[in-house]
Formats: C-alpha cells, structure tokens, sequence
C-alpha cells in the first residue's frame, strides 16, 4: 500500500541576514505550537521527494530530532510523517 505524504503548511518566523540569506527561527504547527530551530544544519535548492514540490530545504534541528523544512515559493512546509 502507498503511503501518504501530505504537505503540512507551517508558520515561520525567519531573519533575513545583511548577505540575504533567510535563516528560519521557529515553526508553528498546525496545534498553534511554536517549535523553536536550534539550528540550520544545511540550506539547499531540493525537491520533496515525499510530498512534491521544489523550492529550498532546509535540514535543521529542533531538541534532539533533525528534520527538513522545505520553502516552496511563499509557502513553508514539513512532510507529514
């Protein structure tokens, strides 16, 4: 049976650097739960290759889980598990 992977658009709140990159800072579930980034581990141009779409990944670090949040155009989305 084929799983199904939904996009789940998020919140972000994000900084743009003086070099212009975006560093994202938080993600706000669909529960209303801020989740704050510890760390962005890696930023790169990628396709979702669960739920579709392309746009900037971004590998990062909320507590102890690492996870990818992806920039689809104005849209920020996470890869329902």
């Amino acid at each position: 049976m084929e799983e199904n992977h939904a996009k789940v658009y998020v919140a972000v709140k994000a900084r743009f650097e003086p070099d212009g990159r975006l560093i994202p800072l938080s993600v706000t579930w669909e529960d209303g739960v801020e989740y704050p980034i510890d760390r962005v581990l890696e930023r790169k141009r990628a396709a979702s290759m669960k739920a579709g779409g392309t746009g900037f990944r971004y590998r990062i670090r909320i507590g102890s889980r690492e996870t990818y949040l992806f920039l689809e155009e104005d849209k920020w989305f996470v890869e329902r598990r």
